[in-house]
């Protein structure tokens, strides 16, 4: 088996931390440690939450894709993977869809693509408001052009990623094993 990144993408709220920690406790599949400019939170750990940078060493590294929200910078590295693959062959990471492209096209085969949905877009919303998502962040999100997105699988991903809709927890689990043990016997 060669190294893989299973690249957990689609909306918010569809349950793509649920399953890259589902992928952490069952299978020890660790998770990409990506780069920040912003300030740790209360509880969170260099190297474990983040790789907390300024914005000098930021651009030190080499990455993947990279964004900017809030004035502070976002970004998953190549150095990241390789730390994260030091640690094991299977490997994990929650992305947008913009960067599950990205991931798709530079890491080719290396990238197992899982697109997490659901069937009723209002679940979305509902699932914000149980995490205790702030009312006025949620609707801002709601109407925001990434929502809209990520609401779909995009273009350059359609016919690698795998769909999976996430419901009922009983059959997320199931087609996750099924895509982690296809997977490990390398059928994909």
């Amino acid at each position: 088996m060669s190294e893989k990144v299973f690249v957990l993408t689609g909306n918010t709220g569809t349950g793509k931390t649920t399953v890259a920690n589902y992928l952490a406790d069952f299978y020890q599949v660790p998770k990409v440690v990506t780069h920040t400019t912003r300030l740790p939170r209360e509880g969170e750990q260099n190297g474990i939450d983040y790789y907390f940078e300024t914005d000098a060493s930021f651009e030190t590294m080499h990455y993947l894709e990279r964004v900017e929200y809030n004035q502070q910078k976002y970004g998953s590295s190549y150095e990241g993977l390789e730390l994260a693959w030091q640690k094991n062959q299977l490997i994990t990471i929650v992305l947008d869809t913009a960067g599950a492209v990205t991931y798709a096209r530079e890491l080719g085969d290396k990238a197992v693509i899982i697109f997490m949905s659901v069937t009723n877009e209002k679940e979305l919303h509902d699932r914000l408001i149980e995490r205790g998502d702030n009312a006025a962040m949620i609707e801002k999100r709601l109407h925001s052009a990434e929502f809209a997105r990520d609401l779909n699988v995009p273009e350059p991903l359609q016919g690698i990623a795998h769909v999976v809709l996430n419901d009922e927890w009983s059959d997320t689990k199931h087609e996750i094993d099924q895509i982690i043990q296809d997977v490990i016997n390398t059928k994909r």
